[in-house]
C-alpha cells in the first residue's frame, strides 16, 4: 500500500506540471494586459519583471522602430521605457527557476497591480474552501437520510416523491438555484442579504454573517442532496435484495439490524468515494455562483483574471485546482479499502 501511494504521489506530481506547464506555454501566446495604474506603479511592475527574466530592457533604436512586440511607458517628462518579451521557453525556464528558488508564481498585472499572485489567491482560498465544506457537510447527512429512506420505502408514495425531487434538483444548475433564491428571499421578502457582506460588517453584525451563507450553501448542497440521495437509494436497494442478506434474515436476524450491519456498509463502498468527488465539483461549480452572489473567493477571482487577461492569478488558481483535483482520485481511491477492508489498492492479486 505504502508503495502504491507513493508511486500515485509521484505521478500526481508529474501529472500536475505537464498539465501547468502546458496551461503557462499556451497563455504566453496571448497578448499581454499592460499594467494599469501611475507611471511609479507600472515601472516598478516591468523593472520587475526583468529582474524575474521574462522581459529585458530596450534601448537599441533600430529594435525600438522595428520591434512590435514592445511593451511602453512614459514618465511625466515624456521619457519612454521600452521592454521587450524573451522567447516563450526562455521564459518558461525562468517561471519554472522563480517557483522553486522563490515561490514566486509572478505579479498581477490588472487586478492588484505589483501585487503577488499567490498572496491574492491564499486571501481569497478560506471563503472558497469554507463554503464548499459547510455545503459538503450539509449536503452528506440529508442526501444519504433521503436515500436510506427511499430504499426502505422502495415503490410506496414516500419512495416516488422522494425520487420525482431528486431528479428536479439533479436537473437545475446552482446558479438558476440560486438566481431564484435570490428573488425570492433576498429581493422579494428581504429576509436574507442580496449580496456577500464584507469582512467588517460580518464581525459588526454576527448574524449577518450567518445569513449571508445560507443562499450560497443551499445553491450547492441541493444538488449533492439530490446526488447522495439517488446513488444511495440504488445501491441499498440492490445490496437488500442480494442473497446474502436473505440469509441473514433466515438466521434470526430482524430487517433493521440487517440493513445497518450488512446492507448500509456494502452500500457505502461507492457512496463514500462519491462524497470525495462531490466536493471537488462543488468546488469548481462554485464559480459562477461565487460571481453572482459576490462571495471573494477563488471562483470568482478565476473568472475576473480571465476576463481581465491577469494571467499569474489565473496560473495560480488552475494550480489549486489542478492539484485539488489530482489529490482527491488519490483519496477516492484509497477510501475503497478502508471502507471496505477487502479491497486492496495496488496489489498485485
Amino acid at each position: 500500500m505504502g508503495k502504491y501511494v507513493i508511486q500515485r504521489i509521484l505521478l500526481i506530481f508529474i501529472t500536475g506540471f505537464i498539465i501547468l506547464s502546458l496551461t503557462y506555454i499556451l497563455l504566453q501566446q496571448l497578448r499581454v494586459e499592460p499594467p494599469a495604474g501611475t507611471f511609479s506603479a507600472q515601472y516598478s511592475y516591468w523593472e520587475d519583471q526583468v529582474s524575474l527574466g521574462y522581459y529585458y530592457r530596450v534601448t537599441d533604436l533600430h529594435t525600438i522602430a522595428t520591434n512590435l512586440n514592445l511593451q511602453v511607458i512614459t514618465d511625466a517628462n515624456g521619457k519612454s521605457f521600452y521592454y521587450a518579451p524573451y522567447s516563450t521557453l526562455t521564459r518558461y525556464f525562468n517561471w519554472l527557476t522563480n517557483i522553486v528558488t522563490r515561490w514566486d508564481w509572478g505579479t498581477s498585472t490588472t487586478l492588484s497591480v505589483g501585487k503577488s499572485a499567490i498572496q491574492i489567491e491564499m486571501a481569497r482560498l478560506p471563503y472558497s474552501m469554507r463554503l464548499n465544506v459547510i455545503s459538503i457537510l450539509f449536503s452528506i447527512p440529508l442526501g444519504i437520510g433521503l436515500g436510506i429512506w427511499a430504499a426502505l420505502k422502495k415503490n410506496t408514495w414516500i419512495d416516488n416523491s422522494i425520487s420525482t425531487i431528486i431528479m428536479i434538483f439533479i436537473s437545475v444548475p446552482s446558479f438558476v438555484l440560486i438566481s431564484f433564491l435570490l428573488i425570492w428571499f433576498a429581493y422579494n421578502t428581504k429576509w436574507l442579504p442580496t449580496r456577500w457582506p464584507s469582512e467588517a460588517n460580518a464581525q459588526a453584525d454576527p448574524l449577518l454573517g450567518f445569513k449571508a451563507y445560507i443562499i450560497p450553501v443551499s445553491a450547492l448542497s441541493f444538488g449533492s442532496i439530490a446526488s447522495f440521495a439517488r446513488y444511495t437509494r440504488a445501491e441499498l436497494t440492490e445490496v437488500m435484495s442480494s442473497e446474502f442478506l436473505l440469509l441473514a434474515r433466515t438466521k434470526g436476524l430482524t430487517k433493521p439490524q440487517t440493513v445497518v450491519r450488512h446492507a448500509l456498509r456494502n452500500a457505502m463502498v461507492p457512496i463514500v468515494p462519491m462524497i470525495i468527488s462531490e466536493f471537488v465539483g462543488i468546488l469548481s461549480g462554485s464559480m459562477v455562483l461565487e460571481q453572482l452572489y459576490g462571495i471573494p473567493g477563488v471562483g470568482s477571482l478565476f473568472v475576473d483574471a480571465l476576463t481581465s487577461k491577469d494571467y499569474a492569478v489565473v496560473m495560480v488558481d488552475m494550480a489549486i485546482y489542478t492539484i485539488i483535483g489530482l489529490f482527491a482520485t488519490l483519496v477516492i481511491d484509497l477510501s475503497y479499502g478502508i471502507v471496505d477492508p477487502r479491497i486492496r489498492m495496488g496489489a498485485s492479486k
